[in-house]
């Protein structure tokens, strides 16, 4: 596979060029790594399509974490408590979650535990490969990258996402690079706050 394009938002292909000038090679590597005739694997059963060979999302998912694996790109959690109060939760939200869960007591609220995972993380840059349903994307963009960000783990995200030209031959329906970069600029320039690349790939 290819990197067919790509989009700098908030500077973030800058900033990876200036901070970590390796890593846009190592992500080119692995993309150019995969080959997708290899994860044609998914015979369909979608009326239009019935009986077609279409590349499986989960078998590219795979090999996509082997490759980035074996470069470094690691699982990373952040566990955080929530509660139903706005205000407590704009104080704790930089707080350790011991902390978290110890103030949000002290103010007489029920804390529940919550998290935020990020499949690959190296030396403050987040991976996400992107090629399940399209809601996964929104999440990414506007949710998981900023969370990180914000809670001082990341300075940079990485979105991966198949072009439409993939993706139409693609099984469940996963999102496309065109529809996310569509939804990212009608935000407007500053948002979400955290620097990203949302990448485009094709056969």
């Amino acid at each position: 596979m290819k990197i067919e394009t790509f989009y700098s938002h908030l500077n973030g292909y800058e900033w990876l060029q200036v901070r970590r000038p390796g890593f846009w090679k190592e992500i080119e590597s692995t993309i150019e790594s995969i080959d997708a005739d290899q994860c044609r694997t998914k015979v369909s059963k979608e009326k239009g399509m019935l009986g077609k060979l279409l590349f499986n999302p989960a078998a590219m998912n795979l090999k996509f974490k082997k490759s980035l694996e074996s470069k470094g790109w690691l699982e990373s959690r952040v566990q955080y408590w929530v509660t139903d109060d706005a205000k407590l939760i704009r104080e704790s939200l930089t707080m350790p979650p011991e902390d978290q869960h110890e103030f949000l007591v002290e103010h007489g609220k029920k804390p529940f535990r919550s998290y935020n995972q990020t499949d690959f993380v190296k030396d403050r840059v987040a991976i996400e490969v992107q090629l399940g349903k399209y809601a996964f994307i929104a999440y990414d963009l506007f949710v998981k990258h900023l969370a990180f960000f914000v809670g001082d783990r990341i300075d940079c995200g990485v979105e991966i996402l198949p072009m439409k030209s993939i993706q139409s031959q693609m099984s469940s329906g996963p999102g496309y690079y065109e529809g996310a970069l569509y939804d990212l600029v009608r935000q407007g320039r500053g948002v979400p706050a955290v620097p990203l690349i949302l990448i485009g790939i094709s056969k």
